[in-house]
């Protein structure tokens, strides 16, 4: 079977751009397979955003049955607490792409003006631009894209075509995954991604503890241990917070002769 490159694997190669949006597209429409995993699925539109739209990184919001945002996937984890900090202070860009389902955008003392909470934290975090795009189709806003970057450049009109275009994308493929399962609501599909969100943190926390890794560096070990055994980041987060698995077990294998 042959092995699926990285997207940033594929930035780097000499297939370049046009190779990393065709697999966007592929990867971003394929929600109605039988193990959906939201999280996995949201994690990559956060990849892609980074690599096709400027960013330097991103994060993913979705809203419940009630409006109320909630942090579901990001870039780094740098990013999801700067996320964490704009849903629970009730400002900055995701929260005004939500509701407006429009691109929002602004850079330096405009952001600071507009955003007084999230964008003084954004910048400690050495991020001078902030964007953010709806997760909407037609009037149905789901949830919003952040967009961070550490240049005071605005991202161009192409880059927020190109993550609104992978945004509604996502919206379209999470819409149609919740019409399969004869859902109205994506409560359930919330509920279970927070739930999921959970799990993975105890992982991580459990690896960081056990290997004195970065949280980005555990997540990352945890995702390529997934993709290795072909079973869902949610299911091998699960085993590691119930000590099914440990550190050692996530490590690659190497075949001696």
């Amino acid at each position: 079977m042959t092995q699926i490159p990285e997207p940033a694997d594929l930035a780097d190669s000499a297939l370049g751009r046009s190779a990393v949006l065709a697999q966007a597209l592929a990867e971003l429409t394929n929600t109605l397979v039988r193990q959906f995993d939201v999280v996995e699925f949201l994690h990559k539109l956060t990849t892609y955003a980074v690599l096709l739209a400027g960013a330097n990184a991103a994060g993913v919001v979705l809203a419940d049955t009630h409006g109320d945002l909630h942090v579901i996937a990001s870039s780094t984890e740098q990013t999801r607490l700067l996320e964490l900090f704009e849903v629970q202070g009730a400002q900055g860009p995701c929260l005004d792409a939500y509701r407006a389902a429009a691109a929002v955008q602004a850079s330096g003392t405009a952001a600071a003006e507009q955003w007084p909470q999230f964008a003084p934290a954004a910048f400690q975090l050495g991020f001078q631009t902030m964007a953010a795009v709806p997760l909407a189709l037609e009037d149905e806003s789901i949830g919003a894209l952040n967009l961070l970057h550490v240049s005071k450049q605005p991202f161009t009109d192409g880059e927020l075509f190109t993550a609104r275009a992978m945004a509604d994308i996502a919206a379209i493929g999470l819409l149609q995954e919740r019409a399969l399962r004869e859902s109205r609501m994506l409560s359930a599909q919330l509920q279970h991604a927070l739930t999921s969100r959970i799990d993975i943190e105890h992982a991580k926390g459990a690896i960081v503890h056990q290997m004195g890794l970065t949280p980005d560096e555990a997540f990352e070990l945890i995702r390529q241990y997934a993709r290795r055994t072909k079973r869902g980041l949610v299911d091998v987060a699960h085993d590691i917070a119930s000590k099914r698995l440990t550190a050692a077990d996530l490590a690659p294998r190497t075949d001696h002769a």
